[in-house]
C-alpha cells in the first residue's frame, strides 16, 4: 500500500493462526483468546481509508463497526460501550479525532479501564502526535495505514486488556 512495497509489511499479532495472503500481503489470521472477536470502531470520514483500515482488521479476525463521523461513534458506544478499541482519524468535519478522545475519557469507563484510542492522521506533525498522546491516545499512526501498524496496535490492545 502507498508506495511501500519491499518493507516487511508484518501482519496480525497477538493471537494464534495460520497464515495466509491477502492482496499480495502475508498475514496471520488472529484466533482471539476465548474466542470472542476483539471489537474495534474506526471512525474516518474518508470512505477509503475506512474501507483500507476495517478490511485490515477483519483479516486479522476482528469484528469492526466503521462509521464517518465521531458523533456517531458517541452514538454507538452509548448502545454498544463494548468496544476493544477505537481508532480514528484525526482530521474530522464537525467533531476531530482528538476531540473524540476527550469525550470518550469522560463518557466511556469500561470495569477494565478507559477504551484505548488511536488516532491516524496523513500529516506528520510532532505537536499534533504530543498532544494526542499526552492526552491519552494509546498511539499515533501515520497514514497510509500498513498491516504492521494493525499488527503493533493489536499487540498494544491485548496487553492493555
Amino acid at each position: 500500500m502507498g508506495g511501500r512495497r519491499g518493507e516487511d509489511d508484518g501482519g496480525c499479532r497477538g493471537g494464534r493462526g495460520e497464515t495466509s495472503t491477502s492482496s499480495s500481503i502475508k498475514v496471520s489470521k488472529v484466533v482471539p483468546v476465548d474466542d470472542v472477536e476483539p471489537y474495534v470502531m474506526v471512525v474516518d470520514d474518508s470512505a477509503v481509508n475506512r474501507a483500507v483500515v476495517t478490511e485490515l482488521l477483519r483479516s486479522c479476525k476482528y469484528r469492526v463497526t466503521a462509521v464517518d463521523s465521531g458523533k456517531k461513534a458517541l452514538k454507538i458506544l452509548g448502545h454498544e460501550p463494548n468496544a476493544n478499541m477505537i481508532i480514528t482519524d484525526y482530521s474530522m468535519p464537525e467533531m476531530t479525532g482528538y476531540e473524540l478522545l476527550k469525550k470518550v475519557k469522560v463518557r466511556h469507563h469500561r470495569s477494565s479501564g478507559q477504551i484505548p484510542v488511536v488516532i491516524m492522521s496523513s500529516e506528520n506533525m510532532p505537536t499534533r502526535i504530543i498532544r494526542c498522546l499526552e492526552e491519552g491516545a494509546m498511539d499515533f499512526v501515520l497514514k497510509p495505514v500498513r498491516p504492521s501498524d494493525i499488527s503493533r496496535i493489536a499487540t498494544m490492545m491485548l496487553q492493555s486488556t
